[in-house]
């Protein structure tokens, strides 16, 4: 994988919303979307995106954000039960996020299911547009021109505004696909951007 050219590999954004904190609360998921492409620059993405269920009302500040109420999770699946699904979308990709740190401690409830490398398109933004007032992944699309195309990968479900779980993670698809377009690193490879990569 390490010495695929970054067109050539599978790739699966990831992001998660979540419940919110208070001090001496554990922060839980509410909402999953995942976007794979076999190939990165593939037209046939897969989606999936899921509500999931929270053992405790979401708090309010972070309702406003993604606006997702414990009213709509009352039917929403648990989350264990949705490890299928994710095992299958994420396994032998490459994982795309932004600022990846929530996905990777929400991933650590299923111990050993080794997914990775992951690429941190936040890291690789600053980089690549240090000027920008700040990295936010939509400041960044909108920066970039390419919010009408985030909005396009999805344009057949409900998904269509930042912090949706789902747009969000095709938010991260999208700035990466322009970037090594941008920047022509279409047979890079991983070790090229290894300040953005971990395991």
């Amino acid at each position: 994988m390490k010495t695929t050219a970054l067109e050539d590999l599978c790739w699966a954004a990831i992001d998660f919303e979540s419940a919110g904190t208070a001090p001496g609360e554990t922060d839980c998921p509410v909402q999953i979307g995942i976007v794979r492409v076999e190939k990165l620059f593939s037209d046939s993405p897969q989606l999936f995106s899921s509500y999931i269920a929270c053992h405790r009302p979401v708090r309010w500040s972070a309702a406003k954000v993604h606006g997702i109420t414990t009213d709509m999770l009352r039917d929403a699946p648990a989350y264990a039960s949705l490890w299928p699904q994710i095992r299958d979308l994420l396994r032998g990709a490459v994982v795309l996020g932004h600022n990846p740190a929530t996905e990777k401690r929400f991933l650590r409830s299923f111990p050993g299911h080794g997914f990775g490398p992951w690429v941190d398109t936040l890291a690789l933004a600053r980089q690549a547009a240090p000027s920008l007032p700040d990295h936010a992944l939509a400041t960044v699309c909108d920066a970039l021109g390419i919010s009408a195309t985030v909005t396009a990968l999805v344009q057949d479900t409900a998904h269509t505004r930042w912090h949706d779980a789902l747009f969000d993670a095709a938010g991260s698809l999208q700035l990466f696909r322009a970037l090594v377009q941008a920047l022509g690193m279409h047979r890079a490879t991983l070790a090229d951007i290894a300040f953005a990569t971990s395991e």
